[in-house]
């Protein structure tokens, strides 16, 4: 991020979460941005982008000294307070997960420039499960089988554990899983 003119350097810091940030579906999410930098400055440009895998960053909105300029498609969507360069994504939807691309301009004399990419992933919580029981009577004999079926309508990265009486089933030569 160091830029040179006219003998004078001038660094612009960026700094945003280094990990994957989890937001839940229909929820707000903020993503925090800080930066700074040692030069005087006329004027200081924000500008976010969104990208998908496979498809060209698309404009989001921006700012030039304290002035927001959404993209009219999403200006409900996301919001900008200025002088601060995080962002407000609310409600959050499935297609917002993907890149999003923060870029800071600081004009003084001459410009330096600053961009990083934050990774954003869109959780749906897990909604209650739902048990079927295969015979339906529940009434197994001495010999027979039972089969229990366990699943969810909603819910992303969904793991499912059979526990009896508060202890982990593991499978054995009573217990299978599928």
């Amino acid at each position: 991020f160091f830029h040179f003119y006219a003998g004078i350097c001038s660094a612009l810091k960026l700094t945003v979460p280094s990990h994957t940030i989890h937001g839940i579906e229909g929820q707000p999410l903020h993503l925090s941005v800080d930066y700074n930098f040692n030069a005087t400055a006329s004027e200081i440009q924000i500008i976010w982008l969104f990208e998908r895998s496979q498809s060209n960053p698309k404009y989001l909105l921006g700012s030039v000294n304290q002035r927001v300029v959404p993209d009219l498609e999403y200006q409900h969507k996301f919001t900008l307070m200025p002088p601060n360069a995080s962002l407000r994504i609310n409600p959050l939807h499935l297609s917002d997960e993907g890149n999003y691309i923060v870029k800071v301009n600081v004009r003084g004399n001459g410009t330096i420039a600053a961009s990083q990419k934050i990774q954003v992933a869109v959780d749906v919580p897990v909604t209650k499960p739902t048990v079927h029981t295969e015979p339906s009577s529940g009434v197994v004999e001495y010999v027979g089988n039972i089969t229990l079926k366990c699943t969810v309508d909603k819910g992303t990265r969904v793991s499912y554990q059979w526990m009896k009486n508060g202890k982990r089933l593991n499978a054995g030569p009573n217990y299978t899983f599928s």
